[in-house]
């Protein structure tokens, strides 16, 4: 049973009351404070300091300091007047034990609010920090978008500059083509002149020749006669040995250029046939042709299921990466896809295969065929 501390000091004012309670050589760390509006306990074991108080006090604000083997408490009245007393006198055991209970379930109440409070605080706390990063993301975010607008706004000039570059230098090939061809038309015309010039002056020439010969074709006449009868031919045997080929027509009547362009793409496609693509597996024979495949794209594009037109264009690239109309029709695909920059490498490329055969073909032509394929 704990020894209840009596040696115990107090003064008041008409606002604060100032308890003076000594430790008795026990650890600061050992002694427990309790309090209340109207309750005040000190538990320091073996010794118990328990006081009722006369009024209520304003527990929240009250003091209470530990040193020198003392606890002096500094509590503020409620009500300014002054006490007759410290404690409230007649208290017997039950209404202690209702006023400790009392005390007990107020401090339970108030520490439950306490820690509802900073609970919320806490929720409302996270609640503005997640305000705040999602602000900070959609800053980024809007960042970032504004950075791509940027940078395809820029890929866009780029790309127009380059058309424009494309199209003066053609149109100054073709002025310089204009000016060669009139040139050699010039050429030309002054060489038929010349030809035309030396065919009168020669017609002029035997028809002087006919008429002082007239006297004397006659003499000559049945000795040229004789002259101009063949002798029989003797008889023999011809062999004929013709160029081996693996196109049905006559040489004379094919275009070796393009035969050989079609023999090196069917090598392509049989070297990628040998290869192990997994996505072949699947396919039938006449769909593994990339001239079948890109006729596929095709009307992948025209449905506008570009994605799906960029997958047949792929496999056909696969199979032969020499054909130009792949990378040209897949760069279409990407530039409705607003991939610009993979729409100028798969350009740049098809101009890298195009380049020796793109000066043959007619600057008109080509301007037409690279208006279909990237629009207006």
């Amino acid at each position: 049973m704990p020894l209840l501390v009596s040696d115990y000091n107090w003064q008041q004012t008409k606002t604060a009351v100032f308890i003076s309670v000594p430790l008795r050589g026990v650890c600061v760390r050992d002694a427990d404070v309790f309090c209340t509006e109207n309750y005040l306990k000190v538990n320091f074991s073996p010794f118990l300091f328990e006081v009722f108080l006369y009024a209520p006090i304003d527990d929240e604000n009250s003091k209470a300091k530990i040193g020198n083997d003392t606890i002096v408490f500094t509590l503020y009245k409620k009500e300014a007047a002054m006490w007759e007393t410290l404690s409230v006198s007649g208290v017997d055991k039950e209404m202690m034990q209702r006023i400790r209970e009392k005390s007990i379930l107020q401090a339970q109440k108030r520490a439950k609010e306490a820690t509802e409070a900073k609970a919320t605080a806490r929720r409302e706390d996270q609640k503005y920090a997640l305000n705040v990063m999602m602000k900070i993301e959609e800053e980024e975010r809007k960042k970032i978008e504004d950075m791509k607008e940027k940078e395809r706004i820029k890929a866009t000039k780029e790309l127009e500059a380059w058309k424009e570059c494309q199209r003066k230098a053609e149109e100054q090939k073709r002025i310089q083509r204009e000016e060669k061809f009139c040139e050699q038309g010039k050429k030309i015309e002054e060489e038929r002149n010349k030809l035309k010039h030396k065919s009168l002056t020669k017609i002029s020439e035997s028809r002087n020749l006919a008429t002082k010969g007239r006297n004397s074709e006659n003499i000559f006449l049945e000795k040229l006669k004789e002259d101009s009868i063949p002798a029989p031919r003797s008889i023999g045997s011809i062999k004929i040995n013709f160029t081996p080929r693996v196109f049905p027509t006559a040489l004379r009547e094919s275009q070796v250029a393009e035969e050989e362009e079609w023999l090196h793409k069917q090598a392509e496609a049989r070297r990628a046939l040998n290869t192990d693509i997994p996505e072949l597996f699947d396919l039938k024979e006449e769909e593994k042709n990339p001239e079948w495949l890109k006729d596929k794209g095709n009307k992948l594009f025209a449905t506008e299921n570009y994605l799906a037109a960029i997958n047949a264009y792929n496999l056909a690239i696969r199979l032969n990466n020499k054909i130009p109309l792949l990378y040209l029709n897949r760069a279409a695909c990407h530039l409705k896809l607003k991939n610009l920059h993979k729409a100028i490498e798969d350009s740049s490329k098809a101009y890298r295969i195009m380049k020796l055969p793109l000066r043959l073909i007619h600057p008109t032509k080509l301007y037409k065929m690279m208006l279909r394929r990237f629009g207006k």
